[in-house]
């Protein structure tokens, strides 16, 4: 059971029967009253996005989500196409059941599947991942500062923001949580 001080975003709860994700959360105290908390939670099963207030007092039951070792394979469109490493059988899942992580998805990366009745609803990877810059608008002179960021495209795909002296051909380390720079990588 988890109480609502527990309920943060990417946590996975069970809600009439299926579960859900949390997209967000905002907790809040009013007046007298006791704390509440607003959220946006989606349906691993059907993809949909429902807004779920819940009282102090409520206790949610953390999802039974099983959980196996998967590659990703390739892309057709909005189409990700997966394999079980240990029983070599192959999946798909859309880019909306992946959701922001999509972005960050390289032919051959390691991550985990997030099965909910022996059914592939989601997946799980690193925090942090290591991608090489494939193009990065030119240096501005004169830009020394360290806040001064630039766009830049990584092999996956994904537009980001670094910091100005990232070049192509550089391997920087992304948060895949918020898509946002985090260091360079070391070699």
């Amino acid at each position: 059971m988890l109480k609502l001080n527990q309920l943060k975003v990417g946590a996975i709860i069970e809600l009439d029967g299926t579960p859900h994700q949390v997209l967000f959360a905002q907790h809040s105290k009013v007046g007298r009253g006791g704390a509440i908390l607003r959220s946006k939670l989606k349906n691993l099963v059907s993809g949909t996005i429902i807004d779920k207030t819940f009282k102090g007092e409520d206790k949610l039951e953390q999802a039974q989500l099983d959980r196996s070792e998967a590659q990703f394979l390739y892309r057709e469109d909005d189409i990700f196409h997966f394999m079980d490493k240990e029983t070599y059988d192959q999946f798909i899942l859309s880019r909306e059941a992946i959701g922001k992580r999509a972005d960050f998805l390289v032919d051959g990366t390691d991550i985990t599947i997030l099965s909910y009745n022996e059914k592939p609803v989601s997946i799980d990877m690193p925090i942090k991942i290591a991608l090489k810059v494939t193009e990065a608008d030119p240096e501005v002179k004169g830009a020394t500062a360290s806040a001064v960021l630039k766009n830049a495209k990584v092999e996956s795909g994904a537009n980001i923001k670094v910091p100005v002296f990232i070049k192509p051909g550089d391997k920087i380390v992304i948060d895949t949580r918020d898509g946002k720079y985090v260091e360079r990588a070391k070699e």
